[in-house]
């Protein structure tokens, strides 16, 4: 197992449980994006179609359901928890988060390895994953409340989005499209 691929899962992780700390001790969302979230759960709905066809390894199917879990869980909270759903701020959260999902698919059924349907959502999942922080930042503007959970959620988010820039600098016979690249950079640039 690669070291950048290790830090990077428990730093995604360990933002996930600093969430999920901050929602089942304060009972709040407030200052967390619902559209970032169920976009992480389309994330990770779309790139683990393979959870139950593809065996890797045991970490790699225990990582898988504790993402795909503790996303679906964190949307549960935000939305039907009778305490916690009255925290959230809809009036504030309202990017339209599923006009990133639509440019997302396309270009994944346009830029991928090889076209099944597996690799396209995995493709799919990748893209969707760069720019799926955008609602969540736009709230952090909109609200300018940020408790020190939700910013240690979002720098170790962040930080975990830039681990694998360093997996690529370190495997130089991986090959990244431009378009790739150019997602990547924009990640960059965002954060």
């Amino acid at each position: 197992m690669n070291a950048f691929r290790l830090a990077g899962d428990m730093t995604h992780l360990l933002s996930i449980v600093l969430l999920l700390l901050k929602i089942r001790t304060m009972k709040s969302c407030a200052g967390i994006s619902l559209k970032t979230q169920e976009l992480y759960v389309l994330v990770f709905v779309s790139r683990y179609l393979d959870l139950f066809t593809n065996y890797i390894s045991l970490y790699n199917s225990i990582m898988k359901i504790v993402f795909l879990a503790t996303s679906i869980t964190i949307v549960w909270y935000m939305r039907y928890h009778k305490v916690v759903k009255q925290t959230y701020n809809k009036e504030e959260d309202t990017f339209r988060h599923f006009f990133l999902a639509l440019p997302c698919f396309i270009l994944a059924l346009l830029i991928n390895r090889q076209f099944t349907v597996t690799e396209v959502f995995w493709t799919f999942s990748i893209y969707l994953e760069a720019v799926a922080i955008i609602p969540q930042l736009v709230l952090l503007q909109r609200s300018r409340n940020i408790d020190n959970l939700t910013g240690n959620y979002i720098f170790l988010l962040g930080y975990h989005n830039l681990l694998p820039s360093c997996l690529v600098e370190q495997q130089p016979n991986i090959h990244l499209s431009p378009c790739s690249r150019l997602l990547m950079l924009l990640l960059l640039l965002l954060l």
